[in-house]
């Protein structure tokens, strides 16, 4: 496999070709800026890593713990943490989830704290769907989709160099060609 330094230079070094492809796409480069921003994202800090002891994982700092129920979940390699299709989408899903949890549990706490009204799933639900409003009006349509475009491309290109890696140390070079 390619160490976390080898993944990141590869990250960095196809950065701009993700940014030109993008706006050959788009053509825009607001467009193009949002997928490769993600790309950089995915690949240096939301990738298919976060399930071991890893660059990936150890730059989330104090925020690394929120990591540790997908690690013990997932295998290491699995097609659930590198796998091309649901790989980025389960990362997505879980983060979204804890996000959400911790954003319940922060109003919650509060509202028992002051009194207020205790939230219930419906006013969460709500809540998202106003942030999706929000990031709609302001920023596209499609910025959501730019958004997970590039994560997953992010994500895709780690999963490339590892099977890259394995055919190389294995010696069946022309397999993966």
């Amino acid at each position: 496999m390619p160490s976390g330094r080898t993944h990141d230079a590869i990250t960095i070094l196809t950065a701009l070709p993700v940014f030109a492809i993008g706006y050959s796409i788009t053509g825009g480069v607001a467009s193009s800026s949002v997928v490769t921003a993600a790309y950089l994202f995915g690949g240096l800090m939301f990738g298919p890593d976060l399930d071991t002891v890893s660059r990936q994982y150890s730059r989330w700092s104090i925020f690394k713990f929120i990591w540790i129920p997908y690690r013990r979940f997932f295998s290491h390699r699995s097609r659930f943490s590198h796998g091309l299709i649901f790989g980025a989408l389960l990362r997505v899903i879980y983060f979204m989830g804890v996000v959400s949890l911790a954003a319940f549990s922060l109003t919650y706490a509060y509202a028992a704290i002051s009194g207020g009204k205790v939230p219930g799933i419906a006013d969460l639900i709500g809540v998202w769907q106003q942030i999706g409003a929000l990031i709609n009006r302001h920023l596209g349509d499609n910025f959501l989709l730019l958004v997970f475009a590039g994560l997953w491309l992010g994500a895709a290109s780690h999963t490339f160099t590892d099977m890259a890696g394995s055919f190389v140390r294995t010696g069946r070079v022309a397999d993966f060609l």
